[in-house]
């Protein structure tokens, strides 16, 4: 994937990262990934702290929206006050923000006091999370290395949310509370090791786009938060539609704002490129149906075939497997056949994984309905995932890298809000149908596993279209690169700039 423009020359790596590089990129991942399975642990545990600290049914939901709204909206600011600040720096303040929220929550004994921690957890996770690919840039040179880092970083963050699942299984048996105070050793040893072995790239010299920081962070929260409305009140919902409106149009003068500013804190020209937009466009589709194949598929596990959390997670784990095995395989197959190639294989993966999925019922068995498309999700995700950020990051001036990273995570994010919202309100209308028109004869039980079997059903067909779009911007937007030269009998990484 490539444009015109040459790549502008990127920092070399730090003393620290040539000397280790395997315990950089460990640490790096490892925060991550204590991001990623915050959100899916927490998710296998609501039931107990609903039972525990009094949170109503209307109530319940803020404890995972406390956590996404500021999470969702600070990605820009947090991506930018790296570029400016120090991206180690910022990166170790949002580790120990989130590792210090996390041992409060753990302790809460009011949904007020958890409801708050959660929020602190988005904050740390907003300036945490930009950093990881961005010290990825800049700490790993284009080519070979930073394919394979790319490589291990997508496997990880591909597979977050599916050993969130297992792990929150797990540790909810035992106490809800394990669920955030896993976070506390993790988040020490990293925030105390990275110093050590994460170098601190070239800093921005600048100031703060004030203007933009405000107006990005309002507007993209209020996107967020008019998803997660939609999904629980429907689209008609004049407070959700109220939110749309406000976050289209604070956006939209975010980007009148970025065009005009001096110091952007989203530097327009990361979208000049139509390989690196039509990249960050397939990040917000992509994702928007990974959360909605995890939430469906989670009921239908739980619900009409019986599981428990812990085997319903644990159901989970074929997909995780092969996504970390075809993100692994990802960096050597990008060296021979180029990046477009792979992420268009990866897509179509997803959509027949998804396509097969259209077929569930109630007699739907696990190893003939579902364990096959988990096999082919997984598969795709992690084949398109490390191109995908290979032509985000490629070519990005070390003093954007920040930006550049908060972009991606946020767009990802926004797709998770939007994949379930969407798809939510064609299940509600399908499940409806399927409970007014039954077949004859069925028990109140039975009855019940058909129409939510129906009603999932139905959202996997509207997930196609997500898929198909992807495809579309990707075979529309992504310019093939030649392939590299190779020295006899060897492939070799490619450098793809963007």
């Amino acid at each position: 994937m490539s444009s015109s423009a040459a790549s502008p020359p990127t920092t070399p790596p730090s003393d620290a990262t040539r000397r280790s590089p395997g315990v950089t990129l460990a640490l790096i991942v490892t925060c991550q990934l204590m991001i990623l399975l915050d959100a899916t642990v927490v998710t296998i545990a609501l039931p107990h702290i609903q039972d525990e600290l009094g949170f109503t049914t209307t109530t319940l939901p803020w404890v995972q929206n406390a956590y996404l709204l500021p999470f969702g909206g600070l990605l820009l600011l947090g991506g930018r006050s790296g570029d400016i600040l120090g991206r180690r720096r910022v990166f170790v303040a949002g580790v120990a923000v989130f590792t210090l929220a996390s041992l409060l929550g753990g302790f809460a004994q009011s949904a007020a006091w958890l409801l708050a921690a959660r929020a602190a957890q988005g904050v740390g996770a907003a300036l945490a999370a930009p950093g990881t690919l961005a010290l990825i840039a800049t700490g790993f040179p284009e080519g070979p290395r930073r394919n394979r880092a790319l490589g291990v970083f997508s496997a990880v963050a591909g597979s977050g949310m599916v050993l969130g699942l297992i792990l929150g299984g797990v540790l909810t048996s035992v106490s809800w509370r394990w669920g955030l105070f896993i976070n506390v050793p993790i988040g020490v040893v990293v925030a105390a090791l990275t110093p050590r072995y994460v170098g601190e790239p070239p800093r921005d010299t600048g100031r703060f786009d004030l203007a933009g920081a405000l107006s990005s962070c309002l507007g993209a929260s209020a996107l967020v938060f008019g998803f997660l409305r939609a999904a629980d009140h429907g689209w008609s919902d004049p407070l959700a539609l109220g939110a749309f409106a406000a976050g289209v149009a604070l956006l939209a003068a975010f980007v009148l704002i970025e065009s005009r500013a001096r110091q952007p804190i989203l530097p327009l020209r990361l979208l000049v490129h139509r390989d690196r937009a039509s990249a960050y466009l397939d990040m917000l589709i992509i994702p928007a149906l990974m959360f909605s194949v995890f939430f469906f598929l989670t009921e239908f596990l739980q619900k009409v075939l019986g599981y428990g959390p812990f085997q319903a997670g644990l159901a989970f784990l074929p997909l995780a497997v092969m996504q970390l095995v075809s993100a692994r395989t990802a960096p050597r197959l990008v060296a021979r056949v180029g990046a477009k190639p792979l992420v268009i294989t990866g897509i179509l993966l997803i959509t027949a994984g998804v396509a097969w999925l259209t077929r569930l019922s109630a007699g739907t068995g696990y190893a003939t309905g579902v364990l096959g498309p988990l096999l082919l999700f997984g598969t795709g995700v992690g084949l398109g995932f490390m191109p995908l950020n290979m032509t985000i990051l490629g070519g990005v001036p070390s003093r954007d890298s920040g930006a550049a990273s908060g972009l991606l995570q946020a767009l990802q994010q926004l797709g998770g809000s939007l994949g379930p919202a969407v798809l939510i309100t064609v299940f509600g209308a399908a499940s409806r149908d399927a409970a007014e028109h039954p077949p004859a004869g069925l028990t109140h039980a039975a009855l019940e596993h058909h129409t939510l079997a129906h009603g999932t059903a139905a959202a996997y067909t509207a997930g196609i279209g997500f898929a198909l779009l992807a495809l579309i911007v990707t075979l529309a937007g992504v310019r093939p690169l030649p392939r590299p030269p190779r020295p006899a009998g060897r492939a070799t990484g490619t450098q793809t700039p963007v």
